[in-house]
């Protein structure tokens, strides 16, 4: 091709194509592998028809072994398609020409779109695996983290100011708390969208006689996935947008992990701090003391084309009557792209966490930020336990708390000198009252028992 001076070159456009994604997860929606499956299908179809007497077997068998790769290959079915504008038949016409007296046998009763959303149930099985399987690995991590930091102390935020104390530990309880709830879901779309069909032009099956049914079930167990129940001349698109909506709900989920990440890497808070090799990273390009979180942030970037990725998905929901084509084009796009940018943001996200340095230093540090402030509730709670009321409480604490920012002074010193507070309670028990560590509530067993389930999670995982 020309480049904007005439000059001759080849180059990538999407970054799918050199810089995102893994080569398996573009092995699964490459046109090779997608030929593969179709062909796949053709094979499983022939066998079929076997079975329930409609193809002798001795061609059948021809049309299973030729329907692979090895001897129907992409660049004849590309050179058919040129010539004749459909790629299903291209395929069918490269698969008959190998198979000699058998080809007449390829194909028959089939509509385009029974090999197109089989195929698509096959590639959305290795697809799903594969993200799986990244949940999995990060669940670990999480649960991992959160176990280790069960009784590390730290301050808490709400509306990004600084509230109560906090356990550092229970941020990644409930991330993995999360993570399991996707996997959950994971599971149960998976049963949902991994389904084939071979129900002919507009889904009555006329054209598989009157074994239809049970040829459908034989294609499809020998395939590995279930029979679609009823079907027009193509599976209804409500399961393919349930899986777009699904997987942007959990890439929602890993910018939420991220943006805290990012959040808490901020030069004020340096609580944090993604992996950065010292040896030969560089932060900036002008300035060559930053240390970005710029790995953070690519998996909050990436995040906004996987939520605008649900629009077309449901736009595909809608047809005219048994079937258009409006669907077909944008899932063209849309269904390696969500995958490969999935993955890449728990690819991403995974070494993150993996080399994330947490400072304990900057954790007390911020802890003792406010001088105190954030023990406010823990000391209004002691008032009205020794008989003053709620709301009185309140007012009196809170105009401590003014004072203490208008002065600087610390909220402690200032409770101290209150009598209506020390009329009440002893020096003891106030001391008490104000450290953060007395007022983290159930916070470790909360943990705790997030960690549990998660490796019992992890446990049945490597059963598997």
């Amino acid at each position: 091709m020309l480049g904007f001076l005439g000059v001759c070159f080849v180059s990538f456009v999407h970054p799918i194509d050199f810089r995102y994604g893994s080569e398996m997860m573009r092995g699964v929606f490459s046109q090779e592998n997608k030929l593969e499956l179709m062909l796949r299908v053709e094979g499983a179809l022939a066998e079929a028809h076997a079975e329930f007497s409609e193809i002798p077997k001795a061609l059948m068998k021809v049309i299973v072994e030729k329907a692979s790769t090895k001897f129907v290959k992409l660049e004849r079915v590309e050179e058919i398609e040129k010539e004749i504008q459909h790629d299903v038949m291209a395929m069918v016409i490269a698969l008959s020409e190998q198979c000699g007296e058998s080809g007449k046998y390829v194909h028959l009763g089939a509509t385009s779109y029974d090999i197109v959303d089989t195929v698509l149930a096959l590639q959305l099985k290795e697809a799903l695996a594969i993200i799986r399987n990244e949940m999995i690995l990060l669940l670990r991590i999480v649960t991992d983290l959160a176990d280790t930091h069960r009784r590390t102390l730290c301050v808490g935020r709400t509306h990004g100011v600084h509230a109560e104390p906090y356990i550092f530990g229970h941020k990644f309880a409930v991330w993995a708390d999360e993570i399991i709830r996707h996997i959950e879901r994971l599971d149960a779309c998976k049963e949902k969208v991994c389904v084939g069909k071979m129900t002919g032009a507009v889904g009555t099956q006329a054209a598989f006689g009157i074994n239809a049914e049970k040829l459908q079930d034989f294609v499809m167990k020998n395939l590995g996935i279930k029979s679609a129940e009823i079907s027009t001349q193509i599976v209804s698109r409500d399961r393919i947008g349930e899986l777009i909506c699904l997987l942007a709900l959990i890439s929602s989920s890993m910018d939420k992990f991220a943006t805290e990440i990012r959040n808490l890497q901020r030069t004020e808070i340096g609580e944090v701090e993604e992996p950065f090799r010292e040896e030969a990273q560089v932060g900036s390009s002008a300035m060559p003391h930053k240390r970005n979180p710029w790995k953070s942030e690519r998996v909050s970037g990436l995040a906004r084309i996987l939520r605008g990725l649900v629009i077309p998905a449901l736009e595909n929901v809608i047809t005219w009557h048994e079937r258009d084509l409006a669907n077909s084009s944008s899932e063209r796009c849309m269904i390696p792209e969500i995958f490969m940018l999935l993955e890449e943001q728990f690819r991403t996200f995974t070494k993150v966490l993996e080399g994330l340095k947490i400072s304990k230093e900057n954790l007390k540090k911020n802890l003792k930020l406010t001088k105190g402030l954030i023990m406010s509730e823990a000391l209004m709670i002691l008032l009205t336990r020794k008989g003053m009321g709620r709301q009185e409480a309140h007012e009196l604490v809170r105009k401590i708390a003014i004072k203490s920012v208008k002065e600087g002074q610390s909220f402690e010193k200032l409770v101290l000198e209150e009598s209506e507070i020390t009329a009440l309670c002893t020096l003891e028990e106030l001391k008490k009252a104000l450290k953060p560590k007395n007022f983290i509530g159930t916070a470790p067993k909360q943990v705790l028992r997030i960690v549990r389930k998660a490796r019992k999670i992890l446990k049945k995982e490597e059963v598997l």
